[in-house]
């Protein structure tokens, strides 16, 4: 079991000085989209005794987890078990003043050794954010072609030697099926060369991050996810994501620079009815953690914060 106490969310003072004006002194609904231990959650409900909380997480242990947490806050909060891409849903027709989306892997399943997340410690290759149900990650390395292995270790790890990779796990799971991390691992040590491990950090990272990414459907997630929220949020209302690798961060700022963009002909003197941008960007492109929040919290190093606020209701 983690200990909350060791969870620190990141970049957790920015996040509350960015929502602040969208809920502070009013009712104000507001919808955490990546539950997970609910430290940002908890620290939005302590700053806003108006706010009421909507908390959704696909993992029903970050749930219960959560649950117990925020139990003092009682009726304020609604927990609902789905993925970010259910906001529209949970929240049932509402308009939301703040929307949260703090993407990746949670320190709760980082520290369960025995979700398979980590690659420094061995362990079942499973890495399901929905423990027990739907597609493993070793199910993908043993049962996915050479070219699909391929296909997801270059397009969500960004790994220049996916191909090699690929093929190096095909002749491996044909001796043996793939079970847990650490012979992925001495694989991998084998086959990205020594001089990349010296400059590109660990050669797990990017096969790991891939296979993450492949088994939770995380990008599908996010791809829908961005407009279903945007969809809900109030005129006023705020929504802040952090994400924590280049695939991630280059949707979030498609979404929200279309929004912020107008739509009228450029060679008009004047902007036309319904055509001005629907969302003001709050952050100057994407905000990442300094050296002291990094220090205290090494999981924020690969942030990425963007924030928007709707100035406009959608058409």
């Amino acid at each position: 079991m983690v200990e909350q106490a060791r969870h620190v969310p990141v970049l957790l003072d920015r996040v509350l000085d960015l929502l602040a004006p969208a809920l502070a002194d009013r009712d104000a609904l507001f919808v955490d989209c990546t539950l997970g231990l609910g430290g940002h959650s908890e620290a939005v409900l302590r700053a806003h005794p108006g706010v009421r909380l909507v908390g959704l997480d696909r993992d029903p242990q970050a749930i219960e987890l959560s649950r117990r947490r925020l139990a003092p806050f009682g009726d304020r909060v609604r927990f609902v078990q789905t993925t970010y891409d259910g906001i529209a849903e949970a929240v049932d027709g509402a308009e939301v003043d703040g929307i949260l989306m703090d993407l990746g892997v949670s320190s709760l399943q980082l520290d369960a050794e025995e979700r398979g997340f980590a690659y420094a410690k061995d362990a079942p290759l499973d890495m399901r954010m929905s423990a027990g149900t739907g597609t493993t990650a070793a199910d993908v390395l043993n049962t996915y072609s050479v070219d699909d292995l391929t296909r997801i270790l270059r397009d969500y790890g960004e790994e220049r030697f996916a191909r090699k990779i690929a093929g190096a796990v095909a002749r491996e799971r044909e001796r043996e099926p793939f079970t847990t991390s650490g012979r992925l691992v001495e694989l991998l040590y084998d086959v990205v060369p020594a001089a990349t491990r010296r400059t590109g950090g660990h050669p797990a990272k990017r096969t790991f991050q891939a296979l993450r990414i492949e088994v939770n459907q995380e990008l599908e997630s996010l791809r829908l996810a961005l407009p279903a929220a945007l969809s809900v949020l109030a005129v006023g209302g705020r929504i802040v994501v952090e994400s924590y690798q280049s695939l991630e961060d280059r949707m979030v700022k498609r979404a929200f620079t279309a929004l912020a963009t107008s739509t009228s002909p450029q060679d008009l003197p004047v902007e036309l009815p319904g055509h001005g941008p629907q969302l003001k960007l709050v952050t100057r492109g994407a905000e990442q953690a300094n050296e002291r929040e990094i220090e205290e919290n090494p999981r924020a190093a690969s942030v990425r914060l963007r924030a928007a606020e709707r100035i406009r209701e959608a058409t």
